[in-house]
């Protein structure tokens, strides 16, 4: 379920500073600590995949945030349990799928193998799917 399916423009949030820290400038950081709650302006495609948020925060500056970055607020102004759980399709295959990790190989023989090569594939597309 997407965020744009659980709030609207206009909703408060919660931001999470120690996600996005890393990233804002020293004048966003202390608007979040004078304040979290922001109100949602407007939303955001990230990067191809996701939704952000742009919200309008206590120092009356806009910053944009991933999904993950916020918690959502119901209208009693009690925290929404976020859950961000990105494993539609799970099952064994697709968990085993994801527990595959490629090193990359250096000898000849390494890369010639056609077990290498399939590994890399699937490394390669596994979060397509």
């Amino acid at each position: 379920m997407s965020i744009l399916d659980k709030v609207k423009i206009g909703n408060s949030v919660q931001v999470n500073l120690e996600l996005s820290k890393d990233r804002l400038t020293k004048e966003t950081i202390d608007a979040i600590k004078v304040s979290s709650l922001g109100k949602i302006i407007d939303f955001r495609i990230t990067d191809g995949k996701g939704i952000g948020v742009v919200l309008q925060l206590s120092n009356q500056k806009e910053q944009w945030f991933f999904e993950d970055e916020i918690n959502l607020i119901d209208e009693n102004g009690n925290l929404i349990k976020n859950n961000n759980n990105k494993k539609e399709n799970s099952n064994f295959i697709f968990d085993f799928l994801r527990g595959i990790n490629y090193e990359n190989k250096n000898k000849v023989s390494e890369l010639i193998n056609p077990i290498n090569f399939l590994i890399w594939l699937v490394v390669s597309f596994k979060d397509i799917f």
